[in-house]
């Protein structure tokens, strides 16, 4: 399924209240988990040693560092819309995030989006979202929360 296209606030606009999709699944690898962690000093072994994991830990595995699971927001949102024709976009917060579930190594993620408002703020639309990341075959999400996003649409 292609994203929806997005170029200006009122398209944005009428998927207020409204489900706008869900994006594909994303396998979280081992690969990913190591390099994420290199990239913030987060080497807690629960992360990155799958043998210690394998006899220590809860979940039999390693597990994704949760904000490895908020990291692939932006690329799963993008398979849900392509927003263009925007000067800039923000990131502009994450709201009443609470974590569910954990993530293990090669689990399959996705992200099912509900638009809950957009707003004109003098020019630069403020669109907050309900965002839930799923794991395949589990009856609870890794997460969910409101992400709040800016877009500054070119006239």
């Amino acid at each position: 399924m292609s994203p929806k296209q997005i170029t200006c606030f009122e398209e944005l606009k009428q998927y207020e209240g409204k489900h706008i999709g869900d994006s594909g699944y994303l396998k979280i690898t081992q690969e990913m988990i190591n390099k994420f962690a290199e990239a913030t000093l987060d080497f807690q072994w629960i992360h990155t040693d799958p043998e210690r994991a394998a006899i220590e830990s809860p979940f039999k595995s390693t597990i994704a560092h949760g904000y490895l699971t908020i990291s692939v927001l932006p690329y799963l949102w993008s398979q849900i819309a392509y927003v263009s024709n925007v000067k800039i976009m923000v990131n502009y917060g994450i709201e009443k995030l609470k974590f569910g579930e954990p993530v293990k190594v090669n689990d399959e993620v996705r992200a099912v989006v509900r638009v809950i408002s957009v707003l004109n703020l003098r020019g630069i639309t403020k669109s907050q979202m309900h965002i839930t990341l799923e794991i395949k075959n589990s009856a609870k999400p890794a997460y969910t929360g409101e992400i709040v996003f800016l877009y500054h649409f070119n006239d």
